[in-house]
This record gives structure tokens, sequence and C-alpha cells, in this order.
């Protein structure tokens, strides 16, 4: 399958979704995470290539794009406001709070009152935006995956800064159904960030539950993040297709449910067209039938 230099036909690119009481997105988005140096931390090694990246993500129709200002820190929010400022009226960029990096690059939680309020000033500041229109929660209880614990106190900081007319919408991320109830109790809930791809189904039933409440969910690590997803099957698929295997998991996704918006990150041009053709691609029953076996596989290695 190949790519053009062109801007993709945004009419395709999986669709559309609208965030509940917010603008309609593409569900082909774009994460910036990639975009800061190694780690997510410091200068990216190519600042120019950099802004080609973002410029040529919104060139070719993406309208959601995905941040944060501990991703740097600050240097990814400074290279969005650099490449797109002043922004299309359509661009919706949700980013998250409730982390901090440490002067090594380590991840710590920030929960508290201070620490969220800074955050999302700095969001705002570095953004060179005067409301945010989307801020997740991200929750570290463990870094790892989704553990219990309460959110009560940071959404409740969260819910204040929306009535202040810093924030239009929240959502959370790395959360338990449980926490994401909690949080709904206090504020509106337009999306929900979990690890999730064509592997690691464990979120099934939550996304399931989540597209009936019209609410979305935004896989990260959509092609298995750290551990590059590897399948004969996802290869095979995508030998039939003539395209790529990740091509095909990109896809897979956006055929997995409607409520599904992707985020794929890179810090390539060449990567960002490909990443956005598999919104072009078309999966048949049986590539499907094929595809849902990987997690299976997947589950009975692991047993």
């Amino acid at each position: 399958m190949t790519t053009s230099n062109h801007a993709i036909n945004t009419a395709k690119l999986g669709g559309q979704f609208a965030f509940p009481g917010a603008s309609s997105v593409q569900r082909m988005g774009y994460g910036a995470m990639q975009l800061a140096g190694p780690g997510v931390f410091g200068p990216p090694k190519d600042h120019d290539a950099a802004l080609a990246v973002l410029r040529e993500a919104v060139a070719s129709g993406v309208n959601h794009i995905d941040t944060s200002d501990f991703y740097g820190p600050h240097v990814t929010n400074q290279l969005i406001r650099e490449a797109l400022h002043p922004y299309p009226d359509d661009l919706v960029i949700v980013t998250k709070i409730g982390a901090r990096r440490g002067s090594d690059g380590s991840w710590h939680l920030a929960f508290s009152r201070e620490d969220l309020t800074q955050a999302v000033h700095d969001n705002l500041r570095n953004l060179g935006l005067d409301v945010l229109d989307v801020v997740n929660l991200r929750v570290m209880f463990d870094i790892h995956g989704p553990a219990e614990g309460s959110i009560e106190d940071p959404m409740t900081v969260l819910a204040e800064l929306r009535q202040q007319g810093l924030i239009r919408h929240i959502g959370l991320s790395n959360v338990t159904p449980k926490q994401i109830e909690a949080g709904r109790r206090i504020a509106p809930i337009v999306c929900v960030q979990n690890q999730y791809n064509i592997a690691n189904r464990s979120d099934d039933e939550l996304i399931d539950s989540l597209a009936t409440q019209g609410i979305a969910y935004v896989p990260f690590f959509p092609l298995g993040g750290f551990t590059p997803l590897q399948s004969s099957t996802l290869s095979d698929v995508a030998g039939q297709l003539g395209a790529t295997p990740m091509q095909v998991a990109l896809a897979w996704l956006l055929h997995r449910s409607p409520n599904i918006l992707l985020i794929p990150g890179t810090s390539s041009v060449a990567h960002l067209r490909e990443n956005l053709a598999a919104g072009e691609l078309t999966l048949s029953p049986e590539s499907l039938k094929q595809l849902n076996s990987i997690a299976t596989t997947v589950a009975t290695a692991k047993q």
C-alpha cells in the first residue's frame, strides 16, 4: 500500500467522533510524546524535523493532537506552539496532568492541589492558550498499569479549574472502571486513555461500556509501545492487503469500536504518513477473525 505526499482524504481517516459537548475530531489523531528527546526527556534530536511532523499532521487532516507539559518537560508543548500557533479553529489539543519529571528524567505522582493547578497553567502558557480543550488526569498509583486508589481529591481540583474556565473538558488516563465511575460522580468525563492494542485486550468490556455512553476510548501504545507488536498473523494479513503490519494493527483498532480514537506517535514525516494511511484500510470479516485470534494466542502463551 502506497501513501501520497498530498493531504490524505480526511473523509476517511477512520471517520469522526464527537467528544460529548465538544468538537468533532478525526479518529486518526497524532500523539506528540515522541517529539521530545530520548526517554521523553529534553529537546528533540532534530528541532526542524519535529516542527515538520506537526505541520504535516495538520495539513493531512489531523485535528486531534495528544500531548502533555511533562513531555520534555515543556519541550513538546513549546514545539506544538512554535509549529502551529495560531491554531486552526477545529484543532483539539488534549493534554494530561498528574505527573512530574525529576531532574534525572524519572516520573513522579503529582496529585496535590498545587501540582495540578501549576500543571494546568504550565500547559496554558507553553501551548499559548487561554483555555485547554481537554485535560486528562493521569493516574500513577502504578506506573505500569491501572491500580485502585482514590481520585476524588485530584478530580475535585480539575472540576474547580473547569468551573473557572481554564479547562473545557476532563478525561482520565491509566484508570480502572471504578475510578471512572468515581470521577463521573464529580464531573463529566469525555475520554479515557488506557493501554490497549490488538494483543493487549484487557479493556474489551470497558471499551464496549464507554461506547454505549458516548465516551471516547484512546488507547496508548496502540502498536505495543516499548515492545513493538510482532505476530505472524498480523504479517500475513498485512501481506494480503499490501500494507504494513503496523498499519493493520491501527486499522484493527478503528474497526474494533466507533468510540476508539487513535493517537499513534512518531518523529518522522514518512512514518506519520504511513500511520495515517491506516485509516483508509478496510478489513474483511475473515481478516478480522484472523486478527482477533492474536489476543487469544498471546494469552495462551502467557499461561
